[in-house]
């Protein structure tokens, strides 16, 4: 009978414990959801955006709805899984969309050789505002549209140039 007594004054702290851990859980599924499928914050660095972006790194805020309906044209600034390396997440500019002609240096370094080119369907071409130091569409081509994973539209770090992305 004792042991019946000391069990129910341990029901209600476990239930109090069941619905905390329930309301936590949704909390970090709503995380994950506004994360993954709304809007993130992504740490670029490098030389490849430069002058648009610090070499030192930036803070910028994407979002993950545009692409999804077709809301991405040349001048964009997005978030693309890398083609060579699908771990990694680049920034690239977009400049050209299916069915568009670009013309790009082949080897800004060495030669002002020009090279045109038609992007298919599905996919953008994508590049690197230095053209000195970015690996983009110049190397590996076109990309297929699905390797977008967001739209910038928000620097957010360093304060002096919050907001700015030019």
């Amino acid at each position: 009978m004792r042991l019946l007594s000391y069990l129910g004054q341990w029901r209600s702290v476990a239930k109090e414990a069941m619905d905390l851990s329930v309301t936590v859980a949704k909390f970090m599924g709503l995380l994950h959801v506004t994360d993954a499928y709304l809007c993130s914050s992504t740490l670029v660095y490098g030389p490849s955006m430069l002058p648009t972006l610090n070499i030192s790194g930036d803070v910028l805020l994407s979002e993950h709805v545009s692409h999804r309906i077709g809301k991405v044209g040349p001048g964009d600034l997005v978030l693309v899984r890398s083609p060579t390396d699908p771990r990694k997440i680049v920034t690239k500019r977009v400049l050209g969309m299916q069915g568009d002609k670009v013309t790009y240096f082949v080897d800004p370094k060495h030669s002002d050789r020009l090279h045109t080119t038609v992007v298919p369907k599905g996919h953008v071409w994508i590049q690197g505002d230095n053209i000195y130091s970015s690996f983009d569409s110049r190397t590996y081509g076109p990309i297929p549209y699905g390797l977008i994973q967001g739209k910038v539209f928000c620097r957010v770090w360093p304060p002096d140039s919050f907001g700015s992305l030019d």
